[in-house]
């Protein structure tokens, strides 16, 4: 069982999945301190840091490291070939290895490219929404907050369309190791590995105009990519591309809905989307923690040495609802004007694809909220339930009436 200690108590966000639970064990842990013992999913022990000022002081410490790909999850459990091609990523590695993968697609994300595919984005949301208006409820995540991302994902790196059917069922054990067995997570991984070898074979004999091609050329023209790294790139892309947009189009609607005072301000002043979506980011987003970092040295933090060698964990659910940083943390306020969340992590881990989450959640709420003025729940708030997991944080499901 994965547990924050304090107290004698212990504590479980990874599992809580109903309503607000998740919220409330942190805001908890939040109240007693900044730091806490935790075991984590895969049963090592660990320290999970939930103060917004630390978390952001520690995210742009050189004494807390990635460590490579032996860094990630059951890497020394899985066949060294699978843990190497799937963890030759951004996220596991640290400079100059993390520079040098960082700058190969950063040119993909920037805001100027990502505001590009706004018109192609919209063309997907409307399709979606054409197809899903129903009378009866209908489940927005399978019908919008899924598809949407995944398709903008795929057709960017260049995933054919036939191909994507399978992704739902690898990428959610393999975000979520610990909560899924050994077994399946290896499973899922090996699977993604396999595809993604797949094509790389396939677009080195064909190259298409997306980036997984511009990734091989630049790769077999010396530039310094391995075949561990463009698989590795491609399980990061995918995973990192879509399942936090789901969450994060999900949870707004959710939180939307049940602030009908936020969803009528919003509806009456559309000028406030761009903010609105900064303040969803901040009250529920669409990661709990950030993956494990270790410590190269003993490590002072809220009143705590973290020994050298630590395993630490950053709640950024819980720093972006601290009360010492945000006014009234707890309440959704559109209006609000404070952006400087960290709901995408911070220092040189920050998201790549926060440009991309950031336009398709204005569009898909947009859209949403211009086409269906009924739109509600189709159950009580509270009686949703979340996907368990170490770093997500997203909803299993979500029934709605749009009309």
């Amino acid at each position: 069982m994965s547990e924050a200690s304090t107290g004698g108590e212990s504590l479980t966000p990874f599992t809580a999945v109903l309503g607000d639970q998740r919220h409330e064990i942190y805001a908890t842990l939040a109240a007693r301190g900044t730091v806490h013992p935790i075991t984590l999913p895969a049963g090592a022990a660990g320290w999970l840091v939930t103060g917004y000022i630390e978390t952001r002081a520690l995210l742009s410490d050189p004494r807390l490291v990635k460590g490579g790909w032996r860094s990630g999850a059951f890497a020394d459990k899985l066949p060294e070939d699978v843990a190497r091609g799937t963890y030759m990523t951004m996220l596991h590695t640290d400079p100059p290895a993390h520079t040098r993968l960082r700058k190969l697609v950063t040119s993909a994300f920037t805001r100027r490219r990502v505001e590009k595919l706004a018109p192609r984005i919209q063309r997907m949301a409307d399709d979606l929404l054409t197809e899903a208006d129903d009378a009866g409820p209908v489940d927005l995540i399978s019908v919008l907050a899924y598809p949407l991302p995944i398709n903008v994902i795929c057709e960017l790196i260049g995933i054919p369309e036939e191909d994507r059917a399978d992704f739902r069922a690898w990428t959610q054990p393999a975000a979520s190791p610990g909560i899924y067995s050994l077994e399946e997570y290896q499973k899922a991984v090996t699977s993604l590995l396999e595809y993604g070898r797949g094509l790389i074979e396939k677009r080195r004999s064909e190259p298409q105009d997306d980036l997984l091609s511009d990734l091989i050329a630049a790769r077999d023209d010396g530039d310094g990519l391995t075949e561990d790294e463009l698989t590795s790139m491609i399980f990061v892309l995918l995973l990192a591309g879509h399942e936090t947009t789901v969450n994060l189009i999900a949870n707004g609607v959710r939180a939307l809905l049940t602030h009908p005072d936020q969803l009528d301000l919003l509806r009456r002043r559309p000028e406030l989307l761009e903010p609105a979506v900064e303040e969803i980011l901040r009250h529920d987003g669409p990661v709990q923690n950030t993956l494990p970092y270790r410590t190269t040295e003993p490590v002072q933090v809220g009143g705590i040495t973290l020994p050298e060698g630590a395993t630490v964990l950053f709640a950024l659910m819980a720093a972006n609802r601290d009360d010492e940083h945000f006014s009234s943390s707890a309440t959704l306020d559109i209006a609000r004007g404070e952006q400087t969340h960290i709901a995408f992590g911070h220092g040189i881990h920050y998201c790549l694809g926060a440009p991309l989450a950031r336009i398709e959640a204005r569009i898909a709420f947009r859209t949403l909220l211009d086409r269906f003025p009924a739109l509600r729940l189709a159950e009580p708030a509270h009686s949703l339930t979340r996907v368990p997991s170490m770093i997500l944080n997203g909803l299993s499901e979500l029934p709605v009436y749009l009309r």
